[in-house]
């Protein structure tokens, strides 16, 4: 009999430096045959924990090959950020004594034509992570790098000769760009294609400029990139792939049809290859969005509550209309085995949905919580709201940061960064000149002369990064203003020193930065925390805040207030929790939306001009309505109120 639970919620004990969900139900794997696990892959998947597991599994297996092999072990590595951590476990086991690579040549699969400055350079991690921290050769080390731009005939025969050297890799590890690019092969490249100049796209310049403060003009337009044809000729290949933002490609690569558009694909035809992923990019594989069609599974209620909604989808039906027929025509026999019949599975999932939906995010008082997802007290609670960027609180979870301090809880937001990069030269002339027109003094050209002294690809002058700073915390008060917040005794602008950098690239995240985020937490003593739990922001900053908060709590275990604090996970303009691992969802009226909307509006200098927008070209009002929108529609088509728009949260603990 199927029997609801409360969620499965771990303790602060289980918090990882490495921020993941714990898993709730899913294909049991032990005893599976490898065959049945990849049955819908063309490209098999090994999926680890996270980014470090799978880099330590590769580590340990390039480790290998290169110790069992007699001659020269010849190495295809690509560029980018993605290979990062097998380079850091490779000079790990070098740095023991159980690697060495004085016998290792090293192939590099592009870099921009003609080469830039180092720092520039596409191959820059691989030399700094890797070649000069390990014994190898300098010689044995080889980049298609040519430093200025030579006629187009020597161009081609020094292709053809990187061709032929790189031609027949022992072993070949490469990542896998958002749109399923490999290296600068990008789409409608061809599978016969070698080592060769390629003209980059608009939009792989677009997304390569972060690499030069987000100057498009500075970015490089040419390329040499060794071709889909020469990476078939390696023994082997591994591809790897990190984060939610790779999970569309992911599934694109391993289990779709080879096409085109898509030139990692074209590898399917490797009869050596495999992907290395984590749980975030192997989110839309079949065996994580529905494996009950790969191999028997842990019925837990949410895992069953995902399968459910899923068949919904499949059958364009609400959870209520659900037949027998459904269940066994579409893969879920065994629960209906488990946890039949089916109209009892129907009823209990309809319930267990239904009780996420609560209009009193901080619990609603005096009243009967048996079915509520927030406790009704104490009240009022005691509230933090942690906003990577001065804008990701009403972006991601407006309406519910607006409920809670109009139903009276002491709510507090910490913006963790200043976001001072994000913010356009041309709007700070503008503040400038508003000032000098108000008579409120006139540093005008002294603004203008600093801005024309950025170096491109340098970090920006202190100076002017104070002045956007400056203007994103007055937009972010603005913004709480709006909806009745005291923006100067519950705002809190943590500026974390990680990402204050003044480029696109951020430093490590330090104890200094945990300690700011504690001293916060001992201050205000929360009930409630919300955190940033999407992980496909293209710069990498809400992974980095929600790890610190997290290890901020770990730290922090043993203090009384922590014993009634739970953690709700928001998430932003990018992706949205899926329906099956929702524990709250808070429903907005038309009005709640404006006023949502309105407060996004204070936010004017991420309007239209944003540095570094990400692949979304709209604003991110639009996506945010748009992806509320679409919660409240799905909410409706199963079988629920038809509401505005919903804001669902995951609660971690």
């Amino acid at each position: 009999m199927y029997v609801l639970t409360k969620p499965q919620i771990i303790t602060t004990k289980n918090i990882m430096k490495k921020f993941s969900l714990p898993k709730d139900g899913g294909l049991i794997e032990a005893g599976l045959p490898n065959g049945v696990k990849h049955t819908f892959e063309r490209i098999p998947a090994h999926i680890f924990e996270d980014e470090d597991a799978a880099s330590e599994r590769l580590a340990e297996k390039i480790a290998k090959s290169i110790n069992a092999c007699d001659g020269v072990f010849r190495l295809g590595l690509s560029t980018g950020s993605s290979p990062v951590g097998i380079y850091k476990a490779l000079v790990k086991r070098y740095q023991a004594g159980e690697l060495s690579f004085k016998n290792v040549e090293v192939y590099s699969i592009d870099e921009y034509y003609p080469a830039p400055a180092d720092k520039h350079s596409r191959n820059r991690r691989l030399y700094e992570e890797l070649v000069s921290k390990v014994d190898i050769d300098p010689a044995n080390v080889h980049v298609p790098k040519i430093e200025k731009v030579l006629d187009a005939a020597e161009v081609t025969a020094f292709c053809a000769e990187y061709d032929a050297k790189a031609t027949g890799l022992d072993l070949l590890i490469m990542g896998v760009g958002e749109k399923g690019q490999v290296g600068f092969n990008e789409f409608a490249a061809s599978e016969y294609s070698r080592t060769r100049t390629v003209l980059l796209p608009y939009v792989s310049r677009k997304r390569q400029s972060k690499n030069f403060s987000g100057n498009l003009d500075a970015t490089p337009n040419t390329a040499i990139a060794m071709g889909i044809s020469t990476m078939m000729s390696a023994k082997k290949i591994h591809l790897i792939a990190w984060g939610e933002d790779k999970a569309d490609v992911v599934k694109r690569v391993s289990e779709d049809m080879a096409d085109t558009t898509c030139p990692a694909s074209l590898l399917q035809k490797h009869p050596n290859i495999s992907m290395y992923v984590e749980e975030n990019s192997a989110s839309l594989l079949t065996r994580n969005v529905a494996p009950w069609l790969v191999g028997p599974c842990e019925w837990t209620p949410k895992f069953i509550r995902k399968a459910v909604v899923w068949l919904c989808e499949q059958v364009h039906k609400p959870i209520l209309k659900l037949e027998q027929k459904d269940y066994l025509t579409h893969g879920l026999g065994e629960l209906l085995e488990q946890y039949g019949p089916y109209s009892q599975i129907n009823i209990k999932v309809f319930n267990d949905l239904q009780h996420t939906i609560s209009g009193w995010p901080g619990g609603k008082p005096n009243s009967d919580d048996t079915t509520r997802p927030v406790p009704s007290s104490p009240f009022p609670k005691r509230v933090v709201i942690f906003s990577p960027h001065p804008d990701d609180d009403v972006i991601s979870m407006g309406g519910t940061f607006i409920r809670l301090v109009e139903q009276g809880h002491d709510v507090h937001v910490a913006y963790e960064v200043s976001g001072n990069v994000a913010v356009h030269d041309d709007v700070v002339v503008q503040h400038m000149d508003a000032a000098r027109e108000l008579g409120f003094g006139d540093r005008f050209d002294e603004v203008r002369e600093i801005v024309a002294s950025k170096k491109p690809g340098e970090p920006e002058p202190r100076a002017l990064l104070e002045l956007k700073g400056a203007i994103r915390r007055a937009e972010a008060k603005s913004a709480v203003r709006s909806f009745g917040l005291n923006d100067e005794t519950n705002t809190h602008f943590l500026n974390l020193p990680f990402y204050e950098t003044g480029g696109i690239k951020k430093g490590e995240r330090t104890q200094v930065d945990i300690d700011i985020i504690k001293e916060l937490l001992e201050q205000v003593k929360p009930h409630q925390i919300y955190l940033a739990g999407d992980l496909a922001d293209p710069h990498g900053t809400h992974r980095v805040c929600t790890e610190a908060v997290l290890e901020a709590i770990n730290q922090l275990q043993g203090a009384e207030w922590l014993n009634e604090c739970h953690v709700w996970l928001y998430r932003g303009a990018w992706m949205e929790w899926e329906l099956g691992k929702v524990d709250m969802a808070v429903p907005l009226s038309p009005e709640e939306v404006i006023k949502k909307r309105h407060a996004i509006y204070r936010h004017l200098s991420q309007k239209d001009i944003v540095p570094f927008p990400g692949e979304d070209p709209r604003e991110f009002w639009q996506r945010a309505e748009e992806r509320t929108g679409n919660t409240a529609r799905l909410y409706n088509e199963l079988g629920m109120a038809e509401y505005q728009a919903i804001e669902v949260f995951v609660r971690l603990f």
